[in-house]
């Protein structure tokens, strides 16, 4: 029986569990935001607030605790000095999950799993892709015009 037990097993042993969660906790630092199941997102989130928490420290004794789960110290170096001073104002709740529907296949609920305060730069990446995506949009619109109007000569 599990009374008191904490925790998902998420099918893997402990081992393999632990390693999941650092690398899909690195991932989420890498590029601020992934894509994984509900059950591995909760869990995930547990250590990645955890790791947060101590960027937010900022000293050398939480930065040595948070390379005992991350062992990239470029990662940590950009946990420590960009992604935690956007969240001095916040006590607790650094990510964000948001349900996107079910896998297909499985029907695992899937979710995004995401810091919730996003640097300028994801920002900037985001508006150009959305400004990229409009003029084609319009570029086709335009297109379309011109062939209508070839049509009716």
């Amino acid at each position: 029986m599990r009374h008191r037990q904490k925790g998902r097993k998420l099918g893997r042993t402990k081992s393999h569990r632990e390693f999941m969660l650092r690398n899909m906790v690195a991932s989420l630092f890498e590029n601020e935001s992934i894509r994984t199941t509900e059950a591995r997102a909760k869990e995930a989130r547990k250590l990645a607030e955890k790791i947060l928490t101590w960027g937010k420290k900022g000293d050398l004794h939480s930065r040595r605790l948070a390379l005992r789960y991350i062992s990239n110290a470029t990662l940590i170096k950009k946990v420590f000095d960009i992604i935690a001073p956007r969240l001095q104002g916040r006590d607790g709740g650094y990510t964000r999950i948001v349900k996107l529907g079910q896998r297909r296949g499985d029907a695992a609920p899937v979710v995004i799993l995401e810091l919730t305060e996003k640097g300028k730069e994801v920002e900037d990446e985001k508006a150009a892709r959305k400004a990229k995506k409009d003029a084609k949009k319009e570029a086709k619109r335009k297109s379309e015009e011109e062939e209508e109007a070839m049509e009716e000569k």
